[in-house]
């Protein structure tokens, strides 16, 4: 018997524009990802053209957009643990290329995060975003690794 909804993991999908290749900002990404102990997907796409994946059922989509809502840590781990408690399969985190996202996209995204009113290059957000996840899922698990206050 398949566990219910609400036990079953919640992928992380991490939806990024670029190619990231062998830089300090790859080796940061597969750190943090490498230690998230939920099911995390990476699929990287061309600067411009091609599609996204298709969304899985019952996905949630968060792009990361200067227009987001600048959540806290605690916050993020918030709502993963409202997701996959309310039997969500995936959560699709979609960093756009340098000119960001459109409007139709925006208004289709389940959820807008910014990581603070500055610009940051694609690659240095993927790596930011990795860690917030970890973070995240570390906050959830009552792992000791975030320090609040």
């Amino acid at each position: 018997m398949p566990p219910p909804l609400a036990a079953r993991p919640l992928l992380l999908h991490i939806v990024a524009r670029g190619r990231i290749g062998r830089s300090a900002e790859a080796e940061l990404v597969d750190r943090y990802l490498k230690r998230i102990a939920w099911p995390v997907k990476l699929t990287e796409m061309p600067e411009t053209g091609g599609k996204a994946p298709a969304p899985a059922p019952s996905s949630v989509t968060v792009l990361l957009d200067e227009k987001g809502e600048q959540l806290s840590s605690m916050e993020l781990a918030a709502k993963l643990e409202q997701w996959r408690d309310g039997g969500r399969r995936e959560a699709r985190f979609l960093i756009g290329a340098a000119d960001g996202f459109k409007e139709l996209d925006r208004a289709s995204a389940d959820l807008l995060i910014a990581f603070g009113r500055a610009t940051w290059p694609h690659l240095m957000a993927r790596a930011m975003l990795a860690e917030q996840l970890y973070r995240a899922t570390s906050i959830l698990a009552n792992h000791p690794y975030h320090r609040e206050g």
